[in-house]
């Protein structure tokens, strides 16, 4: 009997077990789990790289880096591996840092906050090419985030709108829609209309606890996602836990969708809860969690919509006023927590950061329940109804643990703390690409079916990865799907290609 190549055989045997995901299907077809770093450049002595766009029009990367001076890195990639450092956009005359950019059609928005954080921001547009200013819009306070729609008509900012650092100025957080289109007019949209359905999205999951803070001014927009046919905008309000459904035909929010908390109680939802434990193991714990996510990222699958969020947690920390306490710090209802003493030890619940501000039902100092912050994961979600159709549990956290890259010494705060998301298509396939800041890691998933991701393959990136931009083969400078991470830690920005 004539033998087999032992390569047909393992794809035979990959084809019978419906595991393909590891192998090309055809010739000449991109692998998503084979990801290798192809090129890298380090922006310097003094440097965080946050967030990149590209334009397949020059060739060129913009990368905000703020940690020296207010400036706009753009990168020459028309030579791909070898990159090029143009001169850089220095935006510190009209503003204050840069936070976002983005691009379409030849053109670079730059989301600026003002000097004073707490006033209105700007987008400032550029020329890709010549980098010659078109426009200057102001939007709302603290434009943490600017994206293009697809058709490249609307131009959205995230406006954050934090508040000083005594808490004694606090803006309305706002979502601003530029029309191009139509002179780059500009509609702000603030979140008072809602104002009286706090106390039914609270009992959801979603909050409001600013000291002394209306519901617009508590509320922080932190990225947008926007649909394929540019008519919805979907904003993460990270620390609110909700997600903000806007149509930006007729410049209207539609709703609010509360994000519910994820039960550390569940099996499948097992945490290390303690940096002082002096191992890594998942256990059960009586906590639930706020879900807090930053990162948003919109995309579809046979012609249903979905979305999915970075889970990353995040708290409110200002010099007035920290919700943040050790479990270890509480009183606790022995009712509810008859072995509270046990649960408090350092090596236990003791280091977990939980929140003050939910919890103690009767406000009396003592606690009846206990909500840390951030999913620890990824969520999707039905884009129509913003239902919940996957929540990764612990399972990212288990191939990190596997990789040997999980960072102990975080346990007690957000874990693996997924923050950034994208979604890029290869071989006809969304492939989901979740940054992990505390790990300086990209988790890779084949989400062709949303309900149940298959995961793929975890990249080693710079330090702290802040940014997370995939360019398409027929748009990268050298005909490959392309993966860029800007690094907030260590100044640079990586390329991976499979």
């Amino acid at each position: 009997m004539q033998k087999k190549p032992l390569l047909a055989l393992l794809l035979a045997a990959a084809l019978m077990n419906g595991c393909t995901d590891h192998f090309p299907q055809n010739p000449g077809q991109e692998n998503p789990a084979a990801f290798k770093e192809v090129a890298g450049v380090d922006l310097g002595n003094v440097a965080a790289a946050e967030i990149s766009a590209y334009d397949p029009i020059s060739k060129r990367l913009f990368t905000v880096n703020n940690e020296k001076a207010a400036i706009v890195d753009v990168l020459d990639l028309s030579a791909l591996p070898t990159i090029t450092k143009l001169q850089p956009i220095d935006v510190s005359a009209l503003g204050g840092v840069a936070n976002s950019v983005a691009v379409s059609n030849g053109k670079l928005a730059i989301a600026l906050e003002a000097t004073n954080k707490q006033a209105p921001g700007s987008v400032i547009v550029l020329n890709t090419s010549t980098l010659q200013q078109i426009k200057q819009i102001t939007v709302g306070a603290l434009p943490d985030m600017v994206t293009f729609s697809p058709d490249g008509r609307f131009i959205v900012t995230a406006n954050e709108g934090e508040p000083n650092a005594d808490y004694s100025v606090d803006p309305d957080g706002s979502v601003s829609i530029i029309d191009v289109t139509d002179s780059y007019s500009v509609r702000t949209l603030d979140f008072a209309a809602f104002s009286n359905d706090y106390d039914a999205l609270a009992t959801k999951g979603f909050r409001k606890f600013g000291p002394k803070a209306t519901f617009a001014q508590d509320i922080e927009p932190e990225y947008v996602a926007i649909s394929d046919n540019s008519q919805k905008a979907f904003v993460t309000l990270q620390e609110n836990n909700g997600i903000a459904e806007i149509d930006l035909i007729s410049g209207k929010i539609l709703n609010l969708h509360p994000l519910g908390t994820k039960d550390y109680n569940n099996i499948l939802n097992a945490i290390d809860a303690s940096d002082d434990d002096k191992k890594i193991e998942l256990k059960n714990w009586p906590v639930k969690s706020f879900y807090l996510p930053d990162a948003i990222s919109y995309f579809s699958v046979n012609g249903t919509p979905y979305v999915i969020t970075a889970d990353e947690g995040d708290a409110r920390e200002y010099s007035t006023f920290d919700e943040q306490k050790r479990v270890s710090s509480l009183k606790l209802n022995p009712a509810n927590f008859p072995n509270a003493d046990e649960l408090k030890k350092t090596p236990n619940l003791g280091r977990l950061r939980v929140t003050s501000t939910r919890g103690d039902h009767d406000n009396d100092g003592v606690y009846e329940e206990l909500y840390a912050f951030g999913g620890r994961g990824f969520s999707i979600f039905h884009a129509a109804d913003m239902k919940r159709v996957y929540d990764s549990g612990n399972s990212l956290e288990q191939e990190v643990i596997k990789a040997g890259s999980y960072d102990d010494s975080r346990s007690d705060d957000k874990g693996v703390e997924a923050e950034g998301v994208t979604v890029g298509w290869m071989n006809g396939k969304p492939v989901g690409f979740i940054a992990m800041e505390r790990v300086d890691a990209i988790g890779v998933y084949d989400l062709s079916n949303p309900g149940a991701p298959q995961f793929l393959q975890i990249i080693k990136t710079g330090d702290a990865p802040e940014g997370v931009l995939f360019i398409p083969a027929d748009k990268s400078p050298n005909g490959k799907s392309l993966l860029v991470t800007s690094n907030e830690e260590d100044g640079t920005v990586k390329f991976f290609q499979p």
